[in-house]
């Protein structure tokens, strides 16, 4: 690692379970230009730990699985640098971005979180359209005047008393590899996303059939999603079909809590 230009420090906060494929391809694009690399393992069986190590000393495993904003907040805890760049695996920083990141930086302005634009890669086919593009997520923000939510899953930067700017430039990101990949990955947030709710929220057969089919003309229609092709269609699908069992998942543990009552 390299530091940045300027007196501010930049660190790199990750958090990762079995990502060998797609870790170094990350790293790679941040090694030389951050003054620190922060990652947090879940319980890796791959060489993700052994990948990790060559490119930073500050390595953490923690078995136990908080959700993803907890998680998150665990990295920070870790971390030592005036400004962090939240990055997963499966993401790539352009030259573009990287400039628009060290500009940033280099400036320390106070009160103030950066927004970045994702562009992302699905099953091989880069997505223009069905509401995945743009794609403004913030990533970039003082270690010391904010940190991610409590959230298990879709978890965000508190972001109350910050200014909230875009930076230039894209952040590739390859999300799914396969149908396989697709489905491991789904059931984690679905999972995750019930546990949530269960007890707090209702739902039954209707509701499950109503969201998943405004999901599919959502993404496929109003989101253009056609444009995407074949792909677009495909992630339609998915998102209906996700959506479906997310809904029924939490109408099922209500009535099988009801059953044993």
């Amino acid at each position: 690692m390299a530091p940045n230009t300027s007196n501010t420090t930049l660190g790199v906060l990750m958090i990762i379970k079995n990502e060998a494929k797609h870790l170094a391809g990350c790293l790679d694009t941040v090694k030389d230009w951050v003054d620190e690399i922060v990652i947090i393992d879940s319980g890796s069986t791959d060489d993700s730990e052994d990948i990790a190590r060559r490119y930073t000393d500050k390595f953490f495993r923690y078995d136990d699985w908080p959700g993803f904003g907890p998680q998150r907040q665990r990295a920070q805890q870790h971390a030592t640098t005036d400004w962090v760049l939240v990055l997963d695996a499966d993401e790539r920083v352009t030259p573009e971005l990287k400039a628009a990141i060290q500009s940033a930086v280099s400036s320390n302005p106070t009160g103030v979180a950066f927004k970045i634009n994702r562009l992302s890669d699905a099953f091989g086919k880069t997505i223009h359209h069905s509401g995945w593009s743009p794609d403004w997520v913030i990533r970039l923000y003082r270690r010391d005047e904010t940190r991610y939510n409590d959230a298990l899953v879709h978890e965000k930067v508190l972001t109350d008393g910050l200014t909230v700017r875009p930076l230039e430039g894209r952040l590739l990101h390859f999300t799914y590899d396969n149908l396989h990949h697709y489905i491991g990955k789904t059931t984690q947030y679905l999972k995750a996303w019930t546990d949530e709710r269960e007890g707090r929220k209702k739902a039954g057969l209707g509701t499950a059939l109503l969201h998943a089919l405004a999901s599919f003309l959502k993404m496929y229609i109003l989101k253009l999603g056609f444009l995407d092709g074949r792909h677009g269609f495909i992630l339609a699908w998915l998102s209906m079909h996700s959506t479906f069992v997310k809904y029924i998942d939490l109408w099922l543990r209500d009535y099988q809590k009801e059953r044993n009552q």
